[in-house]
């Protein structure tokens, strides 16, 4: 069977996976409809759905943890706040990459940012009583903005789109003068738009955290690609912008997925600063008997929630920070890959009618990096993402990223081989011509 399929065949596999609308759908849902429809069809998809990470691991790493493994790591329970190796390669990681101060003590191993930002918008919701929501700057990681739901936690959210530069500073005013923001959550690069804060904007978020006492959440899966500038470089400027440089209320948030391709072993680090982790909240120590946020956050939630990080796992991190401290490992000219295969994949996009949704970065055009954001005119997000899937065109609906335009996110982690592009450029011409005998 070819590609497209017909509206019933795809209906039927919606039915089957208890999907009403796919604009709606997750990623992991969205990427089950596809692997449904390869079996119906015995045709393969253009994935562009999941950040699968598409570059393979440094040897670095590997031989580090196979040697953990050899010495018999697997059979004690990992320390809860992570191997001594690991913390002081992470402290040194952080400063000649992002160039600030982060004591060991700090470094808290996590199974993958998401248990970090998780168990953070808890413990965040919990400081004190009057603040008790969570505020999202989208477009961004739909699941960041489902963990403050499936906590129970008030939560809200705009487009930060609208609100770069100065604006920014009157916005959050705004929204941190109701005195109820617990904590600001948000990813940069910007996880779909691929928006980077510029240094002014960062200094306001930082001024404002700390005028209203909001802690901020950084996620920093994508660390290191804006690659408009050349970050490669330990210890040498231009460095990674990061709220951090302008207050103390920060949690930062390093995963090794993607940075580093490291994602089947599910690790990240939260970076607690210095003076945060220490602060005494009467409130935790009310809960829990632990009061200073950095313990608690480990002690607590961490503990209840995942129990540590492997051992293994720990120290293949820790070597991978100390090589790509030390220059030895140069994990970002590797990531540039990823920049070359979005400015491919956009030119076939574009070629066949989309256009960018989230275009500009202030006064610059979009960087060419792990995601972008595609729509089609007069097209809605559902319309859009099931006509791309009975293509075999597999992305998210912008809606699940708390966006409110119209198109899909787009992931260029598994656009490996030439073929996957010649496929993507077959197949939305499958897409036009669908477009054109059912649609228009």
């Amino acid at each position: 069977m070819k590609y497209p399929i017909s509206m019933m065949q795809y209906s039927d596999v919606l039915r089957r996976m208890d999907i009403q609308d796919v604009s709606k759908a997750s990623i992991r849902q969205c990427q089950a409809v596809s692997f449904a429809i390869e079996e119906l069809t015995g045709e393969p998809f253009v994935h562009l759905e999941m950040g699968i990470p598409g570059i393979n691991v440094h040897d670095i790493g590997v031989a580090a943890q196979k040697k953990a493994l050899d010495l018999g790591k697997a059979k004690t329970y990992p320390n809860i706040g992570g191997i001594r190796p690991l913390k002081e390669e992470a402290s040194r990681f952080v400063k000649a990459f992002v160039d600030i101060d982060v004591s060991p003590r700090g470094i808290i191993p996590t199974v993958g940012s998401m248990n970090a930002s998780y168990n953070l918008i808890l413990e965040c919701s919990q400081l004190k009583p009057e603040k008790d929501t969570i505020l999202y700057l989208c477009p961004g990681f739909s699941a960041h903005g489902r963990q403050p739901d499936v906590l129970g936690i008030r939560n809200y959210t705009f487009d930060v789109y609208q609100y770069r530069g100065e604006k920014l500073r009157e916005k959050l005013e705004q929204e941190f003068g109701t005195g109820r923001i617990a904590a600001l959550l948000y990813s940069n690069p910007n996880n779909p738009a691929w928006i980077c804060f510029t240094d002014e904007e960062l200094r306001i978020i930082g001024e404002l955290a700390t005028k209203y006492d909001v802690i901020v959440l950084e996620d920093m899966a994508y660390m290191c690609m804006d690659f408009r500038n050349d970050l490669s470089k330990p210890f040498e400027p231009p460095f990674q912008p990061s709220v951090a440089k302008y207050t103390d209320n920060y949690v930062i948030m390093i995963s090794a997925s993607k940075i580093f391709s490291y994602a089947g072993e599910r690790i990240a680090i939260a970076c607690i600063s210095d003076r945060l982790y220490g602060r005494e909240y009467p409130e935790l120590r009310r809960r829990y008997g632990i009061g200073g946020f950095g313990d608690n956050f480990m002690l607590t939630y961490c503990y209840v929630c995942s129990s540590g990080c492997s051992h293994s796992a720990q120290y293949a991190v820790a070597a991978m920070f100390k090589a790509a401290a030390d220059g030895t490992y140069d994990f970002v000219s590797e990531l540039r890959e990823y920049g070359r295969r979005a400015h491919r994949s956009k030119e076939i996009f574009e070629k066949h009618g989309f256009f960018l949704v989230y275009d500009k970065d202030i006064d610059q055009s979009i960087g060419d990096g792990f995601f972008y954001t595609m729509g089609c005119e007069g097209l809605d997000n559902s319309t859009l993402l099931s006509l791309l899937m009975r293509c075999g065109v597999n992305a998210i609906a912008l809606n699940t990223t708390g966006s409110g335009r119209e198109g899909i996110r787009v992931c260029v982690s598994q656009m490996v081989e030439e073929s996957d592009f010649e496929r993507l450029d077959e197949r939305l011409g499958i897409f036009q011509k669908l477009l054109k005998d059912e649609v228009r």
